[in-house]
């Protein structure tokens, strides 16, 4: 790092602002130690200039592929479709990548391989999850087994790729329908924006094809629920979290909030958590 980005902390860019890269860019820009919010790539810059146009410190507007040069950290916020566009450049450079479609990861695994030999990094925040910290300690050790249940409500679900092909009528649902079971694996495949939450899980654990997940459709929820189990030779835990659903009822409120305590991270004096 040279001597005026030591002096200035870490430049961070954000690709999408969207319910979650918004809730970043405004948290970087009324301050995080150590960080300051440099470049920011969007599809239509004309649809964002008033939110941007709120900020105290404009940021750069940026092809994604170039927010690399802009930034020591690339925060993905995009659809998953867009995950390699904005990763690839960023690690290339051997700069840090967060990336929150990690689903979309699992399609372009060799991007960690890329990282790797470039001196990049890539970040998967917790997320939507809680205990990602307990299953990383476990999987020092032996985990035996993974498990999970998502529950969602109609609006969440709507348009995943899964439903969509196997025409699947929730509309008119009137109690909990189990969609699929499987591994986090073929979930990601079949619900890319619903499950990023299961691959998270998969990559701290015992990976995506051992990690099983059940996703139900419920009406009788308006937050997205998660319930883990855990079977490991040094403990045996279960989780449970309801995510309030953030303006993008595929995401919730938590998922953003975990970027930016990510972000506190990279710079913090005193770290809690591994």
């Amino acid at each position: 790092m040279n001597e005026q980005n030591a002096s200035n902390g870490l430049r961070v860019a954000i690709a999408g602002l969207g319910s979650i890269g918004t809730k970043i860019a405004t948290a970087l820009d009324q301050g995080i130690e150590g960080l300051a919010l440099s470049a920011v790539a969007v599809r239509d810059p004309a649809r964002h200039q008033a939110f941007m146009n709120g900020l105290r410190r404009s940021p750069q507007i940026l092809p994604i592929d170039q927010l690399g040069e802009a930034a020591d950290i690339v925060v993905e916020c995009a659809p998953s479709q867009h995950l390699r566009s904005i990763v690839e450049p960023a690690v290339k450079r051997g700069k840090s990548a967060v990336v929150v479609s990690v689903g979309g990861l699992l399609d372009n695994f060799d991007l960690v391989d890329l990282a790797r030999a470039n001196g990049g990094r890539i970040l998967v925040p917790t997320g939507a999850l809680i205990g990602l910290d307990a299953v990383n300690a476990a999987a020092i050790g032996t985990i035996h087994s993974v498990k999970m249940v998502t529950r969602k409500p109609i609006d969440g679900l709507k348009g995943a790729p899964f439903i969509v092909q196997n025409n699947i009528d929730i509309d008119n649902l009137r109690e909990p329908l189990k969609l699929f079971e499987g591994s986090a694996r073929e979930a990601a495949k079949g619900f890319p924006a619903n499950v990023n939450v299961a691959v998270a899980l998969s990559l701290a654990g015992i990976g995506p094809d051992r990690t099983r997940i059940q996703v139900w459709a419920d009406p009788t929820v308006t937050r997205n629920v998660h319930r883990i189990e855990v079977e490991a030779d040094s403990a045996r835990f279960s989780m449970g979290i309801e995510n309030i659903p953030s303006e993008n009822p595929k995401t919730g409120l938590i998922t953003a909030l975990s970027v930016i305590a990510l972000l506190r991270k990279q710079r913090a004096t005193l770290c809690v958590g591994t």
